[in-house]
């Protein structure tokens, strides 16, 4: 933003009557001086940013938002430029805790009375009850920073708030990159315990001596070389939510001590001969199958049902490829902000490239290819198929015959997926139309032009 060169006045505190309305109303509203300070700050906008006005109040405006439009595209400077007002114009702040809130803002000028402009006023609405809404209308579902149209993505989601209530033990199994660490970091977050902190450990990244004393810690002396005592993981989050990921890489004798710790709720630091209380609520994870693994003896069976409580099954990528186009929209909004450029999305032909990859990295891997892709898009511009790693392109086949196939995988992804709701659903085609997120008469008529095999039963009638 730039300093106003015409003004020598700054905006004056609202008088009392007026204070009192714009304290009262749900928007937020603020007003700066010529040298972009924040001179006036409401109630609702100390709500919606979780700053506080003695905290806000001779602050450039934006140190205080983190909004998507400082850099380059700030409403105020442009009425400010122009003398024009701005309405409900979209973008979203980074609040006090560093969640992103949608926003719609309207901005004016202020002037004196002797017609100097003397800075600018700004009102922003709060859209999250709107986001969330328009994300139900589009069959949307949003868990921490995970977010899913598949159904069985979002039947996870919806048992999460229970699950969260609860200081059970959690499992949670899927491939590598499905997002393991992001579901329990959501469960956490939906605790009592969310005050606390949330520690994670990879137990497959280190060896059985090390990851015991990282686990329970050690007292001075245990061994040589430990001069001072040093607490463990296990100490780090109590209060909290100990996150053991590759849970089935731990060696047998960890797998005793950690059997100790969930029957008894305590543990001994190596050296040590007095127990510690384990105040923690314990999520593990596993990128292998644990019931093949106790029937080879390579994990405890007794272990495995005490972490094996509430166990979550997070599906690969390739089985919801319905969530490429809301995970490439969410990394394009993160690396936007990260990397301060402003791509505007992707183009239909490259998203429909994506469709067509198995994804053995999972969500993990898509991210991966859309930074890279990040990288080497213009500033202003639409990723496309050219930004995209090679082995996405069909090596040898003509633009027509690339069409065909693009669009023959998203027709077998499709059909996969009607197959699939249609058997969860015991062949009620209503119950998997909602949980295609599509209206009935639409997956009838999918079922014809794609002439699948009709279900047996669809909940109404028995066939003869």
């Amino acid at each position: 933003m730039r300093q106003r060169k015409n003004a020598t006045n700054s905006p004056k505190e609202p008088e009392a009557s007026t204070r009192s309305v714009l304290e009262s109303i749900s928007d937020g509203v603020f007003t700066v001086d010529e040298n972009w300070r924040i001179a006036y700050f409401n109630r609702a906008a100390e709500r919606i940013t979780g700053i506080s006005r003695e905290e806000a109040v001779g602050r450039p405006c934006y140190e205080v938002f983190s909004s998507s439009m400082c850099e380059s595209d700030c409403a105020l400077e442009q009425t400010l430029d122009t003398g024009e007002p701005i309405i409900n114009k979209s973008c979203f702040i980074i609040d006090s805790e560093g969640n992103r809130v949608p926003i719609s803002v309207s901005t004016a000028v202020l002037w004196d009375a002797e017609g100097e402009i003397v800075g600018g006023a700004e009102t922003f609405r709060d859209l999250s009850e709107v986001e969330q809404l328009r994300r139900e209308l589009r069959g949307e579902q949003h868990m921490g920073d995970m977010i899913s149209r598949s159904p069985r993505m979002r039947r996870i989601f919806e048992v999460l708030p229970t699950i969260a209530q609860s200081d059970s033990s959690v499992l949670i199994q899927g491939e590598t990159g499905t997002g393991k660490e992001l579901l329990a970091k959501a469960i956490h977050s939906l605790s009592h315990r969310n005050k606390g902190p949330f520690v994670a450990v990879n137990c497959g990244a280190l060896p059985a001596e090390l990851l015991e004393s990282e686990l329970f810690g050690y007292v001075r002396g245990a061994f040589t070389g430990a001069d001072r005592d040093k607490p463990g993981r296990f100490a780090a989050a109590r209060g909290g939510t100990l996150f053991l990921d590759e849970i089935g890489e731990v060696a047998s004798s960890v797998q005793i001590k950690l059997l100790r710790v969930l029957q008894e709720k305590a543990f001994e630091p190596l050296g040590s001969n007095k127990s510690v209380s384990a105040d923690v609520r314990i999520i593990t994870a596993s990128n292998r199958d644990l019931e093949q693994l106790v029937r080879e003896n390579g994990f405890r069976r007794d272990l495995f049902y005490r972490i094996n409580v509430i166990r979550l099954d997070l599906p690969p990528l390739r089985e919801r490829k319905e969530d490429i186009p809301l995970l490439v929209e969410q990394f394009i909004q993160r690396f936007n902000q990260l990397q301060n450029k402003n791509i505007s999305g992707i183009r239909p032909e490259a998203l429909s490239l994506l469709g067509t990859h198995d994804w053995p990295g999972n969500v993990r891997e898509l991210e991966n290819v859309i930074e890279r892709a990040f990288v080497l898009c213009p500033n202003g511009e639409s990723i496309t198929t050219a930004h995209l790693p090679e082995e996405f392109h069909h090596t040898g086949a003509s633009p027509e015959e690339g069409d065909r196939d693009i669009r023959s995988s998203k027709r077998l992804s499709e059909a996969q997926a009607i197959q699939r709701a249609l058997a969860e659903a015991n062949g009620n085609r209503s119950a998997a139309a909602r949980k295609l997120g599509i209206h009935k008469s639409t997956l009838y008529r999918k079922i014809r032009a794609m002439n699948l095999e009709p279900p047996q039963r669809d909940g109404r009638y028995r066939r003869n």
